[in-house]
C-alpha cells in the first residue's frame, strides 16, 4: 500500500469513526428527550465541514514549504519515534495549543476564523466540525512553526497536532459523565462546555486542548456554573445557516469596518487589535417547551 493510499485509509476510518459516534449521540439525545441538536444548525455544520475539506488541501500547499525551510534550518533532531521525543513533542504542541487558542479570542484577525467554530447554539459532536476555512491562510500556522526549526520533523507535527484535534473531538457533548481527579489534569467534555459557553462567567476560559493544567496554570481556568443552563452561540451575533455567511461574517464585519476608517492605526487596530465585539446578551422569549428564559447567544 502506498503512503497516499494509508493516508487515504485513514483519513475515511477517522471519518467513519466519528460519523458512528455522532450517530450514536443523536439517538441517546433522542432515547433521551434531550434536546441536543437543531437540524438546520446541523446540516450547515455539514456544509462548514465539507467547504473545510476541500480547502485543507490549499492550506496543506502553502503551509509545507515554510515548516520544511524551517526543518532544514533546524538547531536540533529531536525524535518524535522515542519516547522522551513524543513526550516533549505532544506537551510542546499542548502548550502552544494553549496561547494559540487564547490568542485567537483575543486578537480580531484569529477570531475572524475562530469564531466559526463558536458559533452553533447546541453542544454537540458535529459541533466540533464547523472549523473555519481560513486557519492557516490568515497565518494560525506560525504558531507551530518554531516546533520545526527547534527540531522536529514537520509530519511529526501535523501528527501530534492532528492528534491533539481528535481528542478534542470527543469534548464536544453534553452526553458525558464526571471524570473525578482526571479533571485536574486533563480536558473533559464539563471544562470544554464552559469554554463553548457565552455566559459572562465563562468567556474565555478552558483554552486547553489535551490538559488543562495550562488554564489552572495562567488563570483562566473556570468550573461549570453550578444550577445554570449554559447558553451557546456567538454573544451579540445573529444566527444564519448559510455556510458562507457562517465562515465570512466576522470577516466581513472587519472588512467594513476598516473600509470606513480613515487612518491606518485605526485600520491596524480593527484587524489586529482585540476583539471588542462582546455585545451584552439580552433576554429572549421564554421556551414553550419549559417556560424557561433563553438568554440571548454571545460570543464565546
Amino acid at each position: 500500500m502506498s503512503p497516499l493510499d494509508s493516508v487515504v485509509s485513514i483519513r475515511l476510518g477517522v471519518l467513519t469513526v466519528a460519523a458512528s459516534f455522532m450517530l450514536l449521540e443523536y439517538l441517546i439525545g433522542r432515547l433521551a428527550h434531550h434536546d441536543l441538536h437543531d437540524m438546520r444548525e446541523t446540516a450547515a455544520t455539514f456544509g462548514v465541514a465539507a467547504g473545510h475539506s476541500l480547502i485543507r488541501g490549499l492550506e496543506a500547499a502553502i503551509i509545507a514549504l515554510p515548516f520544511m525551510l524551517a526543518y532544514e534550518h533546524r538547531v536540533f533532531n529531536i525524535d518524535a519515534a522515542t519516547v522522551d521525543g513524543a513526550v516533549l513533542l505532544f506537551l510542546a504542541i499542548d502548550f502552544i495549543y494553549y496561547w494559540h487558542h487564547r490568542a485567537s479570542h483575543h486578537i480580531r484577525w484569529l477570531w475572524a476564523t475562530h469564531s466559526v467554530h463558536h458559533s452553533p447554539r447546541r453542544m454537540n459532536l458535529t459541533a466540533a466540525l464547523r472549523l473555519g476555512w481560513t486557519a492557516n491562510i490568515s497565518g494560525h500556522f506560525l504558531f507551530y512553526l518554531p516546533l520545526a526549526f527547534l527540531g522536529f520533523h514537520p509530519f511529526a507535527i501535523v501528527a501530534a497536532l492532528a492528534a491533539n484535534l481528535t481528542y478534542q473531538f470527543f469534548l464536544h457533548t453534553e452526553l458525558s459523565p464526571r471524570f473525578g481527579p482526571l479533571e485536574w489534569i486533563l480536558n473533559t467534555p464539563t471544562h470544554h462546555r464552559v469554554h463553548h459557553a457565552s455566559d459572562a462567567e465563562c468567556l474565555d476560559k478552558n483554552f486547553g486542548g489535551t490538559l488543562i493544567l495550562f488554564d489552572r496554570l495562567f488563570g483562566t481556568f473556570a468550573e461549570a456554573p453550578e444550577g445554570k443552563p449554559l447558553t451557546y452561540g456567538l454573544r451579540g451575533g445573529s444566527q444564519s445557516h448559510h455556510p458562507l455567511r457562517i465562515v465570512f461574517s466576522e470577516w466581513s464585519a472587519m472588512i467594513r469596518e476598516v473600509r470606513g476608517a480613515s487612518k491606518f492605526g485605526q485600520k491596524f487596530t480593527i484587524l489586529f487589535g482585540p476583539v471588542t465585539r462582546r455585545k451584552a446578551a439580552t433576554t429572549r422569549p421564554r421556551s414553550p417547551e419549559n417556560g424557561r428564559t433563553i438568554e440571548a447567544p454571545s460570543e464565546g
